[in-house]
C-alpha cells in the first residue's frame, strides 16, 4: 500500500512538472517569436496540446494499473480533468489577452 502512494506520488509530481516545462517554453519560446511567425507559434501549441494528451492518457493508465482501477476508466478520467485545465487556462489566457497561438 505504501509503495503505490509513494508511485502514485512520483506519477502526479513527473506529470505536473513536464506540464509545467512544456508551458514555460511555449510561454518564452513564443515571445522570442516575430510576429510574422505567429503561425509556427500556434503549431508548436498543437503539439504541446497534443503530447500533453498523449501523457495524460498513459499516466493515467499507469496509475490506475497500480492503484488496482480500471484502466480505461482512471485514463479516460485522468485526460478529460488535464484536458478540461487545459481549455480552462486557454481561456483565462483569452479573457486576459496572454493566449499563445
Amino acid at each position: 500500500m505504501r509503495q503505490d502512494v509513494l508511485v502514485a506520488g512520483v506519477t502526479g509530481l513527473v506529470a505536473g512538472a513536464l506540464s509545467m516545462a512544456a508551458g514555460e517554453y511555449v510561454s518564452v519560446s513564443s515571445k522570442r517569436i516575430p510576429s510574422r511567425q505567429i503561425s509556427g507559434a500556434s503549431a508548436l501549441v498543437l503539439v504541446v496540446a497534443a503530447v500533453s494528451l498523449l501523457c495524460l492518457v498513459a499516466l493515467g493508465a499507469i496509475a490506475a494499473r497500480v492503484g488496482g482501477a480500471p484502466v480505461v476508466i482512471g485514463a479516460v478520467r485522468v485526460t478529460g480533468w488535464g484536458a478540461l485545465a487545459m481549455l480552462t487556462t486557454a481561456a483565462v489566457g483569452r479573457l486576459f489577452g496572454t493566449a499563445v497561438g
